[in-house]
């Protein structure tokens, strides 16, 4: 056990510094969702710090223990990627209005992003990297909501109070799978819920499926070089 904040790239780099031993699986589970325009101390938008910033740096901090294992890589996304693309002329709201749902989709889109250029990086290293959504959880993810605002969200993406909700076993149904099914021992860059590889999204489809942006691969390399060029890798 090591103290990590993922919201703190010092936290960060220090726990994947102290890293001892093997490393066959890693799950980037951490998660903020629609907070208020918060900042870090580099200026960077929270969501998209600590969900996406936050993964990568960990992820690459590790990556010499992940590759001696042939390890796999999990990211824990959300069906609310569908909320927003990666807006990378603005990711951290310096000059557009801040959105606070548009904010945490993109950095869900992020995460399955990532894989895809993983995969494409990675494959001869053994490692693989898959992303997926593991449901609507009652949790503290959504302690800056109001619940008259869940509810709002909810009817907006054409849900209903109760529908589709999981107990917290069932929400980490997903993430076992792609963490040990031997069908992906050398798949990356897929998106997966309730146990599945999601089909592409549609219209009638809001709380299902994983958008085109978040299939792009040159949005997924551009991610990469982005990160890289901000986090000093």
């Amino acid at each position: 056990m090591g103290k990590l904040d993922l919201a703190s790239q010092a936290s960060v780099k220090a726990f994947a510094r102290n890293w001892d031993g093997p490393l066959h699986l890693l799950i980037n589970n951490a998660g903020v969702m629609a907070t208020p325009l918060t900042r870090t101390p580099e200026g960077w938008e929270l969501q998209f710090a600590t969900n996406h910033f936050g993964h990568f740096t960990l992820t690459q901090g590790l990556f010499n223990s992940l590759r001696a294992e042939g390890a796999r890589v999990v990211n824990v996304s959300s069906s609310a990627h569908r909320m927003g693309a990666v807006e990378f002329d603005d990711i951290h709201y310096d000059h557009r209005p801040y959105d606070r749902w548009q904010a945490y989709g993109q950095s869900k889109t992020a995460n399955i992003l990532f894989g895809i250029e993983a995969g494409r990086r990675w494959s001869s290293e053994g490692i693989t990297m898959n992303a997926l959504m593991p449901g609507s959880i009652a949790t503290n993810l959504q302690r800056h909501l109001t619940p008259e605002e869940l509810q709002e969200r909810i009817r907006q993406s054409g849900g209903t109070a109760t529908r589709r909700v999981k107990t917290p076993e069932q929400g980490a149904a997903t993430t076992l799978v792609v963490a040990t099914t031997p069908l992906l021992a050398d798949i990356s860059g897929k998106y997966f819920e309730d146990c599945n590889e999601a089909a592409p999204a549609t219209a009638d489809t809001p709380l299902r499926g994983v958008a085109p942006y978040a299939q792009d691969p040159e949005a997924a390399a551009q991610l990469w070089k982005v990160s890289e060029a901000t986090l000093g890798f």
